[in-house]
């Protein structure tokens, strides 16, 4: 069992990386708002507004602002801007070895994947998939609002219990393991690497965006041959928003092909979680020992 990073009290430092895509600071002032009026401050260095193509900056860049932060005491959380594209790219230039011995937490989701699962897998520290910055505007909708006050709940050591909604496709149950998962495709855009996923007795959560039927297929059975689907205790679907098809309908949904390919395991399996990519966004700490009882997500206390 993973022993927490410290959690935070009023008053901590909350440091905003960009290890994706470019951002700028007026999209993040809703958010640093939000976080001050929380009790929190945040800092940023100014490698966090680099532009290179659609990135944040070069890889060095972005891999050195985020190498400042891990290794800087007094900040004691370090979350993602926003998504898109370029995590993978950098991670390989990060030093892992101080936030091993003084682990902090790793806040994000969607690209961030690529951080979770080297962390939660190969470090055995859990990460917190939730919000980023970008998705928080000044008139933003109560459910967004709410994902970020959910954020700083979990931060300040409030473990969260989640109702599973109901959905034709759940296979009901009780079970307990390692949540683990994050983004189908950055997943999949893993294996066979140093951030590849480890789902040994592992809840596997997934959620995604914006891909073709067919491809969420080709990933799926990817994992079943790699055989990382053999020994969940249990799977848990949130959103996959954006589907798209070809001309040939694929005839599944993304749910459905995901069914397909899990439903002989006969392990409990839930769709349709408000996390991913959708206004209400619960985090979920991954990388640490949960329970499905009585179809709701339980997270363990402080350990």
């Amino acid at each position: 069992m993973s022993f927490y990073p410290p959690f935070l009290s009023k008053g901590d430092k909350i440091a905003i990386v960009a290890t994706a895509r470019k951002t700028n600071l007026e999209e993040l002032q809703p958010f640093i708002a939000m976080a001050k009026n929380a009790g929190f401050e945040v800092v940023y260095t100014p490698n966090l507004f680099e532009s290179e193509r659609q990135f944040a900056g070069t890889d060095e860049h972005r891999a050195a602002d985020f190498q400042h932060w891990l290794n800087t005491a007094e900040v004691k959380a370090i979350l993602l801007a926003r998504g898109g594209y370029g995590t993978a790219r950098m991670v390989d230039g990060i030093d892992f070895s101080n936030f091993i011995e003084n682990p902090k937490w790793l806040i994000g989701f969607s690209d961030f994947t690529v951080i979770h699962t080297q962390v939660n897998c190969r470090y055995k520290i859990p990460t917190l998939h939730a919000a980023m910055p970008a998705f928080l505007k000044p008139d933003s909708k109560p459910e967004v609002v709410k994902s970020f006050t959910e954020m700083f709940e979990v931060l300040q050591g409030n473990m969260p219990t989640y109702q599973m909604p109901e959905h034709p496709l759940n296979n009901s149950g009780n079970c307990n393991g390692t949540l683990v998962g994050g983004n189908l495709s950055v997943i999949y855009s893993t294996m066979g690497s140093v951030s590849e996923i480890d789902t040994t007795n592992a809840i596997l959560f997934l959620e995604d965006l914006d891909e073709y039927l067919y491809h969420i297929d080709r990933m799926m059975v990817c994992l079943k041959r790699a055989g990382k689907l053999n020994s969940l205790c249990g799977i848990i679907v949130g959103h996959m928003n954006d589907m798209h098809d070809r001309g040939t309908p694929f005839g599944k949904t993304a749910e459905e092909i995901i069914k397909e390919h899990t439903e002989d395991l006969g392990i409990p399996s839930y769709f349709n979680l408000d996390a991913g990519h959708m206004r209400m966004n619960h985090p979920l700490i991954f990388g640490t020992q949960v329970k499905i009882e009585n179809n709701c997500l339980i997270f363990g206390t402080s350990h």
